[in-house]
Parts: structure tokens; C-alpha cells; sequence
């Protein structure tokens, strides 16, 4: 008992290490992310806990054996009424915490090496969205730019769609990653897995960018101040994306009223999406496209050929005008469930 005990141990130090240190310092800066990894965790200890009668003491690594993670799915569809998307993103977000498992004890790596052999459910393929030429051009016209806040949603929004980074990956810019004053102008982007991707900037944005940063970081700005930061605590503390969301929203709602091309749902992504159709109309080929947008693999880059051919060339003008924490010993806390157990 003893001895399956401090498997039990192990596994719940590995929950809390994943998701506590590991996740949001080397694997991604998304919040969504994280929530995703998190959340995924919590439903399969809970399946284990409520489904398979697992308690803590009897938790140990045969609980993420193939088998059991192929009944959860299962169990995914047919009780929470969850889609084949959702199932293969559960999947994937509970084979990175094997996978960091399986990093830290050799003993889990066949638990992994099973875990990869699990198929992921066919999903019928979704048409991606970007937003069309009069679109852009009547969002960029809706912050008050007589206003801080107006002038840095401007700026915000223009260098969303020049680079077609990923919000995080906007947020996460700091002044050090942008180079205006060379020859050609430029920003390095810090992607997914701390990848570096070098992004041209064409004249105009760079004009708004210098006009920005003279203004919120003044004439001598800290390199390690963040772009787009949050003023409610200091420039080292990103401009958050619920803040963001919010504002695009806002001005989605006023833009609409003008032109009903402009989604009420509007999200960053769709910048991405836009600016990734008009690169291919522009000439440029699938894979020059594939590493601007920081893709790992060329297939994800093929969904943006699809919105030029739907959508019959709407497309967009250029825009020129902690180490691991200790663990209380949770199997002597009141309730003694599983879930409680692991930290959920």
C-alpha cells in the first residue's frame, strides 16, 4: 500500500508541476491554453474518480494506460455530449501532460508510446473566416483616436493584421523585438515552442508603431517594457486578452451597423485568417505563408487557401493607407476523493 501510495504522490506532483510550472513557462503563453490543459485534467480525474472507482490510493500511471483513455472518450461523447473536436483537443492536451510525464520518469514512456497510437475522431472540416477588404477598413476607422486608448486600439489592430501574429503572440512583443529604424523595418516574433520568426513591416505600419512608442513609452523606451501594455499596473505586464477581446467587440458592434461584413463575434484570429488570404492573392506560396504564420506543419497553412477560393477573392487591401511544489499530503484531507486529491 505504502509503495502505491507514492505512485499516487508522484502522479498528483506531476498534475501540479504540468500546470503550474512546466505548461506556462516552456510550452505556451496562451491563458486559453493553459485552461484547456487544466480543464482536460480535471474531467479525466473525475471520470477516473466517479466512471472507473479509482480512489487515491490506488491512483498510479496504469490509470492512463491506452485503454482507459479510449473508454473516456467514449464516455466524452456519450454522457458530456461533447463534439469530435473537443475529444481530439482533450486528447491531445492529456498526451502533452503524458508526454511530460513520461519526461521525468522513464517508467511512463510506454504509457505514452500507447497514448500515441490512439486515434483522433474524424471532424468534418470547418470553413475558417476572415474578414473582407471593407471589413478592415471600417474596423480601423472605429477607435476615437482622439483618445490614448482609441489611438493604441488603432495601432493595436494594424500591427494584428501586418504581421498576422496570434494574439499571445502580439501581447508578448516587447520594444526589443521591433527593429523600425533598419533598412527594412521588422519585428521578431516569439511563437509557439519559443520559436522566432523575423516579420516585415511595410511603411505605413511602421509610421503608426514610432508614433505609438513615442507617445505611451517615450523618446528612450525600455526594451523589456511590453508594446501593448496593461496601465493599470506597469509596462513590464501585458495588455491582457480578455481586454482586448472586449474592446474588438465593441468596435465590432459599431462597425456592423456600417458594414454587415463585420462579424458581431469578431475575434483577433480573424486578422490572422484575413492577412493569410491576402498574402496568397498577393503571390506568395503556401509554404513562404506557412512560416510567417508560424505553422509547424504545412497542412494547418492549407486551411487558408481554402477561404480565396470560397469566398471568390474577398480579399484584403494591403494595409499601406516555480520548481515542482511541494504537495500538502492530500489523501489525509476530509473529503478523500480523487479529485481533491490531484489539486481540482
Amino acid at each position: 500500500m505504502k509503495k502505491a501510495m507514492n505512485e499516487a504522490v508522484l502522479v498528483s506532483q506531476c498534475i501540479s508541476g504540468f500546470l503550474n510550472d512546466y505548461a506556462p513557462k516552456h510550452k505556451t503563453g496562451s491563458q486559453h491554453t493553459i485552461k484547456s490543459y487544466k480543464t482536460t485534467l480535471e474531467i479525466y480525474i473525475k471520470y477516473l474518480e466517479r466512471e472507473k472507482k479509482i480512489t487515491p490510493e490506488q491512483l498510479d500511471w496504469n490509470c492512463f494506460d491506452k485503454q482507459y483513455i479510449e473508454d473516456w472518450l467514449v464516455w466524452l461523447v456519450s454522457e458530456r455530449n461533447n463534439k469530435p473536436e473537443t475529444c481530439n483537443v482533450r486528447l491531445a492536451s492529456l498526451r502533452e501532460f503524458i508526454k511530460y510525464a513520461a519526461d521525468k520518469n522513464i517508467q511512463v514512456l510506454s504509457v505514452y508510446q500507447n497514448s500515441t497510437t490512439i486515434k483522433k475522431k474524424k471532424c468534418s472540416k470547418k470553413k475558417v473566416h476572415g474578414l473582407t477588404k471593407e471589413a478592415i477598413k471600417v474596423l480601423m476607422e472605429m477607435p476615437d483616436t482622439t483618445t490614448r486608448t482609441g489611438r493604441r486600439d488603432l495601432v493595436l489592430m494594424i500591427v494584428l493584421y501586418a504581421t498576422a501574429a496570434r494574439l499571445d503572440e502580439l501581447l508578448s512583443m516587447k520594444i526589443s523585438h521591433l527593429k523600425l529604424d533598419s533598412t527594412k523595418p521588422y519585428v521578431n516574433v516569439i511563437g509557439k515552442g519559443d520559436k522566432t520568426r523575423t516579420l516585415y513591416l511595410l511603411p505605413k505600419a511602421v509610421s503608426h508603431l514610432k508614433k505609438y512608442i513615442s507617445e505611451f513609452h517615450g523618446c528612450k523606451p525600455e526594451q523589456d517594457a511590453y508594446l501593448f501594455y496593461s496601465k493599470r499596473t506597469d509596462k513590464h505586464s501585458k495588455l491582457s486578452q480578455p481586454a482586448v477581446a472586449k474592446r474588438l467587440k465593441e468596435y465590432a458592434a459599431k462597425a456592423h451597423v456600417l458594414c454587415e461584413d463585420v462579424p458581431l463575434d469578431l475575434h483577433a484570429h480573424q486578422f490572422r485568417h484575413a492577412r493569410a488570404s491576402h498574402w496568397l492573392e498577393e503571390g506568395i506560396n503556401i509554404v513562404q505563408i506557412s512560416f510567417l504564420l508560424g505553422h509547424a506543419q504545412l497542412q494547418t497553412t492549407m486551411v487558408y487557401l481554402d477561404i480565396s477560393t470560397e469566398d471568390e477573392l474577398k480579399a484584403l487591401a494591403v494595409l499601406e493607407d516555480e520548481n515542482d511544489k511541494k504537495i500538502t499530503p492530500k489523501w489525509k484531507n476530509k473529503t478523500n476523493t480523487l479529485t481533491a486529491f490531484c489539486g481540482f
